[in-house]
């Protein structure tokens, strides 16, 4: 189990005699902070707290762990690269290859009919990087930062900018604008239809943004939550039911973080595809 579901059973043993709250320890350990606290040790790390100007710029833990989850990938892909000359992959650069063609054909080339290679980049970028912080949430000691709605929210911010970006690019910025709306639409209609349109355009990527917190989310509450039945029937016997189902879900997180990260990445080749080859 990762770090929050380690740490949890052993806060729990601690208070289990002075009454146990499931809600506020769940709710600690799923909510951002300005504190790392190591498991098993004691140990906490206070992060530096930045204010500039009236706005907080704060170091916090989802910031850290982004940090950590883009040094372990870019050595990874180091690591990788060493075997870059060698005629025939195999190994980590073999598991890197199989993982980056599937982006570029099964993503990129399928979902954005012309020059698809040219966001390749950006959708290797966007799909590692979920799929590092997804995995890293797995870790004893480690956080999710993709439980973050503010680490979803900017990446969907930068989907959707790529989005529009992409548009302008192929048809400027009126000719993009225009596509919103069904060519030939009566013109009784289009009162009616553009409101519509410029709403669907902002909800694309706030369902990104919802969609991913929110399959992060679920899984870390759902395991806190039977490990706390154990403290909360105060029954050692509660834990042969709750520690199985809890390495269940764990495992099915595990599959849940790699879906995750290929669906954001899939949806948003969706949407650049849509922008850059309109269907109307």
């Amino acid at each position: 189990m990762s770090g929050a579901e380690t740490e949890v059973a052993g806060q729990a043993a601690e208070k289990a005699q002075e009454g146990y709250n499931a809600g506020e320890q769940i709710l600690h350990h799923i909510l951002d902070s300005n504190r790392i606290e190591i498991p098993a040790t004691g140990v906490v790390i206070h992060l530096p707290r930045i204010e500039i100007a009236g706005y907080d710029f704060s170091i916090t833990r989802n910031i850290v762990m982004m940090w950590i989850a883009a040094a372990v990938l870019l050595g990874i892909a180091a690591l990788a690269a060493r075997r870059a000359k060698d005629p025939v992959p195999k190994g980590l650069r073999g598991f890197f290859e199989m993982l980056i063609l599937f982006v570029r054909d099964e993503i990129a080339r399928k979902n954005i009919p012309q020059h698809a290679d040219r966001y390749v980049g950006y959708l290797l970028s966007t799909f590692f990087f979920i799929l590092s912080c997804n995995l890293l949430g797995l870790v004893p000691g480690f956080g999710t930062p993709t439980s973050g709605i503010s680490v979803t929210a900017g990446l969907a911010i930068m989907a959707f900018s790529m989005v529009q970006v992409s548009g302008m690019r192929v048809y400027g910025v009126v000719g993009h604008f225009r596509n919103l709306l069904p060519h030939g639409l009566p013109a009784w209609l289009i009162p009616i239809m553009l409101p519509v349109e410029i709403l669907g355009m902002f909800t694309k990527p706030f369902a990104l943004c919802v969609r991913l917190f929110a399959n992060m989310t679920a899984g870390h509450v759902v395991i806190l939550s039977l490990i706390s039945l154990i403290f909360i029937m105060k029954t050692v016997f509660m834990a042969a039911v709750s520690v199985p189902f809890a390495l269940f879900i764990y495992l099915l997180e595990l599959l849940v973080a790699v879906l995750q990260a290929y669906i954001f990445t899939m949806l948003t080749s969706l949407f650049i595809g849509m922008a850059v080859h309109p269907s109307h």
